[in-house]
Parts: C-alpha cells; structure tokens; sequence
C-alpha cells in the first residue's frame, strides 16, 4: 500500500554554517509540520514497488541542492540533485524580506508589520512554486509541502 510522504527529514549539518534562534525555530517549526501533513511522491516505480514513507536528508554541495531519499529502514533509494540557479534569487529575496519582517515587529506600526508579512508570504508561495516546478517529473509534491521545503533550504544557505 502506498505513503507517499516523508516519514524523516534531515538537513546536512556540514552545510548549515550558522544559525540563531529564531532560525533554529524555523527549521524545528518546518520539519515537524512537513512530518505532520505532506504528499512526497517519486515519479519513479521502485522494482520492488515501494512507494514510502521516505526519509529525506538535504544539502547543498557545489551549489546544487541534494536530495537524498531513502526508504523507511534507512536503506537508500535514490539521489535527486537540482541546480540551484532559479532559486538563488528568492532565497536572496526571502533572507532580505525576513530581515526586514524581523526588524519590523521590533520597531515598526502593526500595519507596517501586516504589509511586511504579506510581502515576505508572497515572495515564500511565489519560491514554492518555483520549487514544484524544479521537481516537475522528478517528485511531485503538494504546496503546502514545497513551502515547507523552501523553508529548510533556506536554512541550508544562512551563512554568518
């Protein structure tokens, strides 16, 4: 019978160069909402007819964003490497939206919170999107679950 979703989701710690707390508290709010309700589904029939649930470590080597799927038991099934290109810039635009997001809510109007947050979601579902697109043929997955994972790459590139 099919799970198609992940079980198990791991970020490469070698990747991740720096973090505070409010990232800390991202990452954590994102992996257990991705374990709690996604739809992760290979577009490939493994021999074997496995269809989940996954567990899934990303990271990001050379520049290209990888990952690696295994089965439930740990036992490898296979590696998807994407090339990083279209979404460097939102991953730039999302970092320089959450510092002002984040510089916001200490100084700003509740308006001027509420317009930051709306701009920093849009650029978020706009960056989800991009991802659904990049794992087109590859993985499908549902938005809520390309949100999530957008979330955790960015973390993979906070650098001090």
């Amino acid at each position: 019978m099919a799970d198609q979703r992940i079980k198990g989701i791991t970020l490469d710690e070698r990747t991740i160069m720096w973090r505070n707390a409010d990232v800390e508290q991202e990452r954590r709010i994102a992996i257990y909402d991705l374990i709690e309700d996604n739809s992760f589904a290979p577009a490939r029939d493994y021999p074997d007819g496995y269809a989940g649930p996954y567990l899934l470590n990303l990271a990001v080597e050379e520049g290209r964003l990888v990952l690696a799927l295994s089965r439930e038991d740990g036992t490898a099934l296979e590696t998807f490497i994407l090339s990083l290109g279209t979404l460097r810039r939102p991953i730039r635009d999302y970092f320089a939206i959450c510092d002002s997001y984040y510089d916001a809510i200490r100084t700003a109007t509740p308006d001027r919170i509420e317009t930051v947050d709306m701009a920093r979601r849009g650029i978020h579902n706009q960056a989800a999107e991009l991802l659904m697109t990049r794992l087109e043929g590859k993985i499908a997955v549902d938005f809520d679950t390309a949100r999530r994972l957008f979330t955790l790459i960015c973390v993979l590139h906070i650098r001090g």
